[in-house]
């Protein structure tokens, strides 16, 4: 019978027992089964069949030679039935069978008249020993199988194993009620520490994780390791249950095999991957220390330590992420032949399906990202540039390898993808603004009539632009008289300004100024349009160019007879 303390192992040292020991099987070892049950001997008499005795599901010994007109199989049977018949006797005892010498050999025999099995010279030559050894071999077996049996079934056994079953139910509900008081008392701790171990998940300023949302996380992993902690000690401990019966027996092996084979498998595979983890985590610190000097180059062409001649300094950190892509690339082709199942078919089929899928859906993703490349090294602008791209005027807030955003005047962020703004003609306001240029120059036009003087109205334009802020006095603002049209003149105020991200601000200061200027020199900002008969009226020439006898015609009318 099973004792407490081996039930006790199959519960908490289960996966021990199944890793490191394998359930010993009654027979002969120099046996092998084909895929009917019976078994074949190796080399005495390779084409002999042998049937084994399970009186009770564990097998005892084989059979595999006939005897008059019993087959092998048929001998199997009626000796496991016999066996079964000496299980049933309530007087059996261990000393009633005996070996008797007979016609066919040795006979097993019980109470000196029931023949349980008779062993021939065949027999013993089949196994390669004497029939008398082999008679004693099965009879000490066959005395082992029923008194066992006989001890296991008996009402005093039942009791016991019932008590035991009772006392692992009432071990396991202790165990569950430690496990849940265990975590219950975990979510109190944290909850009630969430100010220290709960700050979230920021990056830079923005919270990917809120403090309140880490913590609902937490606990809800908390949750889940609760839920297969109580399920593997549920799982664990019916093998202790099944294994108290030796009915029941055969299922608590089964049942740890089922977590603990795989578990030996991952565990003997992780073992056997280890030198090729050892050789990624060395080539993966190789080129992590490559990446590092390349790095402490590239920061050093970026602040201007390091000058290359053709080479600016806002190339060197796109220029770093482009090495640094190449040279990923290369690491995990290196790496790929280390990795678990890279050789299997699968593997590969998995990685060209993955290829083709990359390739056919980032057609436009990879358009946008070879047009960042080219606006890069084309450099037509930088961030903080204020820049016109199509209908879009802003200023560039940022610059990524698959987008281009732009902040306009009214605070609005617009995403140009860079494919579209490698094809479109683009206006950078700000490239003439930085170090020593003279800036950008701000133009308005006003459209005057031919009866105001060039020159005051010059005047005016001067004196506009000198009041606004935002425009720079040196260089002078100056005036072109771009057009003489039918009715007037146009007139165009040039100035030159350090702040072109501020040009609507700049334009509405230049109008009112130039509104101010003209009223206080008494022009009248018009555009006129004449449609008179020009028989008698007066030139639009301005007075001080005409001669001082000059007299307006009288306006003739002419009668008609």
């Amino acid at each position: 019978m099973m004792n407490i303390k081996t039930a006790l192992l199959y519960l908490f040292f289960g996966s021990s027992i199944l890793l490191f020991s394998q359930p010993q099987k009654s027979g002969i070892s120099s046996l092998k089964s084909d895929k009917t049950g019976s078994v074949m001997l190796h080399q005495n008499a390779p084409s002999l069949k042998g049937y084994p005795i399970t009186p009770f599901r564990d097998t005892l010994f084989f059979v595999y030679n006939r005897i008059g007109s019993f087959n092998a199989e048929n001998r199997a049977n009626a000796i496991t039935s016999r066996i079964v018949l000496l299980y049933k006797d309530p007087f059996f005892k261990k000393d009633s069978l005996k070996l008797s010498k007979s016609d066919f050999g040795v006979d097993i025999v019980y109470n000196s008249d029931f023949v349980v099995m008779s062993v021939t010279d065949l027999d013993g030559k089949t196994i390669g020993t004497s029939n008398f050894a082999l008679a004693q071999k099965n009879l000490a077996i066959i005395q082992k199988t029923v008194l066992f049996q006989k001890e296991n079934n008996a009402v005093e056994s039942w009791l016991k194993r019932i008590g035991l079953v009772l006392l692992f139910i009432s071990l396991i509900v202790i165990i569950v009620f430690g496990i849940n008081k265990l975590f219950k008392w975990l979510r109190i701790f944290l909850i009630k520490r969430q100010d220290s171990y709960f700050s979230g998940l920021k990056i830079k300023e923005s919270y990917v994780f809120s403090p309140q949302r880490h913590l609902e996380f937490v606990l809800k992993i908390v949750s889940l390791a609760r839920i297969v902690v109580l399920i593997f000690t549920f799982y664990i401990s019916l093998p202790a249950i099944f294994s108290v019966f030796p009915e029941t027996e055969a299922y608590a092996t089964t049942l740890l095999k089922w977590i603990f084979s795989p578990a030996k498998a991952a565990l003997t595979g992780f073992l056997d991957f280890l030198p090729n983890l050892i050789s990624i985590l060395v080539i993966v610190l190789l080129f992590h220390y490559l990446l590092k000097a390349i790095k402490f180059f590239v920061d050093e062409i970026q602040k201007g330590q390091i000058k290359i001649e053709g080479f600016y300094s806002d190339w060197a950190k796109p220029t770093f992420n482009i090495i640094k892509v190449l040279i990923y690339a290369f690491m995990l082709v290196i790496i790929f032949p280390y990795l678990p199942g890279s050789n299997s078919p699968i593997f590969q089929g998995v990685s060209v399906f993955v290829g083709v899928l990359f390739s056919l859906g980032s057609s436009n993703a990879i358009a946008n990202m070879i047009a960042g490349l080219v606006i890069t090294y084309m450099r037509p602008f930088k961030i903080g540039d204020f820049i016109k791209i199509g209908e879009v005027s802003g200023t560039v807030i940022e610059k990524t390898s698959l987008v281009t955003r732009v902040r306009t005047s009214k605070q609005e962020d617009i995403t140009i993808p860079n494919a579209t703004v490698l094809s479109s003609s683009s206006i950078n306001y700000s490239a003439n603004t930085y170090n020593d240029s003279n800036g950008l120059l701000i133009h308005t036009k006003v459209t005057i009539g031919y009866e105001s003087p060039w020159k005051d109205i010059h005047k005016a334009l001067l004196e506009a632009a000198f009041r606004t802020d935002l425009l720079e006095k040196i260089p002078v603002p100056f005036v072109l008289q771009t057009s003489l049209d039918d009715f007037y003149v146009t007139y165009e105020i040039n100035a030159y300004t350090k702040q072109p991200n501020e040009q609507p601000l700049i334009y509405s200061k230049l109008h009112q100024n130039i509104q101010d200027c003209f009223n206080e020199a008494g022009l009248e900002i018009m555009s006129p349009h004449f449609s008179s008969l020009r028989d008698g009226n007066k030139t639009t020439i301005p007075d001080n160019y005409l001669n001082k006898e000059y007299e307006a015609p009288f306006f003739k009318i002419k009668k008609e007879e």
